[in-house]
């Protein structure tokens, strides 16, 4: 039965609500709902009108015990508390949930009720458990106006079972996209497959994707299952989907169609029920044109559509990035590493990032590892960046389309430098090297590269 809270939210703190990237519920002293974010909304099944008055316990069904008791005892005392739990959906499903609690005050200073942080402990995890990888990307942070609308379209995304192509430059963070899409669905208790369509070479790359039985080629001594078959009732992301060659897209096109298909040199065809997230940092519309991709293929790979803003256009997100990976390389080296001087970060905020949000963390990486003082200095900072260089497009120059569509595509921003960003990476290296005296283990570390990724570089550009 519900009830009239005993508090109002304005619509300004509704927004700022919206804003949050985490689930964020509002208990008055009665300990009854008064407000709910998209984020609480997308979680629990219930909207924030379904949920206005009614008891917090009845809606946050969790296993924290006494829900009530734990709210009494923040509202009575005003100290925050955390814990780890989960709570029951209105489908049914069962999600782990960091719980954080705390007391806030009304405008006469007088305790107003309680404010519960909930953040999904399974993207939390994945997140962490790519970190701790050699390929390691970045947690999906961000509180621009541009990643708001992302976060607001993921918990839309991760309730259906439709297609999602994701589209953006390189390194915005396509693949912890698809991830947290994935974790925050109805799969997310089933595998999550991750396959880079260029790679490998076409052949190899059917028998990845589709397996095969023995004897299928030269090699073929046992059978394997092949990606499809192991994503069984999970997602398969498929990330470069624009590399994929054009009878590969025709088999991946009967997929899609017919969720079956034949492992190479079989004659029985197998079944499977996966959900395809695919990523490309090209135009597919205009391989289209060119005859590079098929166009059926597009539309049912484009059934949902989600747009990674480049970093340059996030508004207030780089200073955010750059705290937080400074912070985190510091804890990782044991190093007090508390910041920028004001003259750094006038030159990170100046930068264009072309590298995205992956060339910003390695900045960070690389300034914590050579900073020997408590705030990064322009001395610590790749000189790469104090090169004059031509401005990238803007969103002046760039047709901005809806986050959402299954017929459009967006115009992908064009790097307008021509061959600038090899020479800055040719820069980068030679910098490290330099630093390190020549000793290429620790410039891979200081350029956070693996050693054969630097090796490779090194050869490329002719400078081994």
């Amino acid at each position: 039965m519900k009830s009239e809270p005993a508090l109002q939210i304005s619509p300004v703190i509704s927004e700022l609500l919206n804003a949050i990237p985490h689930g964020i519920v509002l208990l008055d002293t009665n300990l009854c709902i008064v407000a709910m974010n998209r984020f609480s909304e997308a979680m629990t099944g219930y909207t924030a009108d379904e949920a206005k008055g009614v008891y917090g316990e009845f809606i946050l069904r969790s296993n924290l015990g006494t829900k009530n008791q734990v709210c009494r005892e923040v509202l009575e005392s005003g100290e925050s508390c955390s814990a780890d739990g989960n709570i029951i959906n209105r489908r049914r499903k069962k999600i782990p949930v960091h719980f954080t609690l705390s007391r806030f005050h009304g405008e006469q200073g007088h305790p107003a009720g309680v404010l519960i942080v909930l953040e999904d402990s399974s993207v939390l995890k994945a997140g962490n458990a790519q970190h701790n990888g050699a390929a390691a990307g970045s947690e999906i942070l961000g509180h621009s106006p541009q990643m708001e609308k992302v976060f607001e379209l993921m918990s839309v995304l991760a309730r259906t079972d439709a297609s999602v192509l994701i589209t953006g430059e390189t390194g915005t963070g396509k693949d912890m996209i698809a991830e947290a899409l994935h974790k925050s669905s109805q799969r997310a208790r089933q595998p999550f497959v991750k396959v880079n369509c260029g790679a490998l070479p076409e052949a190899l790359l059917e028998s990845e994707l589709f397996g095969h039985v023995k004897g299928a080629f030269t090699g073929a001594i046992t059978e394997t299952a092949g990606m499809f078959r192991l994503a069984h009732k999970g997602t398969i992301f498929l990330t470069e989907i624009g590399d994929l060659s054009l009878p590969l897209q025709v088999k991946l096109l009967s997929v899609l169609d017919d969720q079956e298909f034949f492992p190479v040199g079989g004659s029985k065809k197998v079944k499977v029920d996966v959900r395809i997230i695919a990523a490309t940092h090209r135009s597919l519309r205009q391989e289209v044109q060119q005859g590079r991709f098929r166009e059926d293929l597009f539309y049912r790979l484009n059934v949902l559509h989600l747009h990674m803003p480049p970093l340059r256009e996030r508004d207030g997100d780089i200073r955010l990035l750059l705290d937080h990976f400074l912070r985190q390389f510091s804890a990782k080296l044991g190093r007090a590493v508390t910041g920028f001087t004001k003259k750094a970060l006038h030159t990170l905020n100046c930068y264009h990032y072309p590298g995205n949000v992956r060339e910003l963390r390695n900045i960070a990486e690389y300034s914590a590892n050579i900073c020997q003082g408590n705030k990064v200095g322009s001395k610590d900072l790749p000189q790469y960046l104090f090169r004059p260089s031509e401005p990238v497009a803007t969103v002046s120059d760039t047709i901005i389309p809806p986050l959402i569509s299954s017929s459009a595509e967006p115009v992908q921003a064009v790097d307008k430098r021509g061959g600038s960003w090899t020479e800055m990476e040719k820069e980068m290296i030679m910098d490290a090297l330099r630093k390190t005296g020549g000793n290429r283990s620790k410039a891979a570390e200081i350029l956070g590269w693996g050693r054969t990724t630097l090796w490779r570089k090194l050869n490329k550009y002719r400078l081994a």
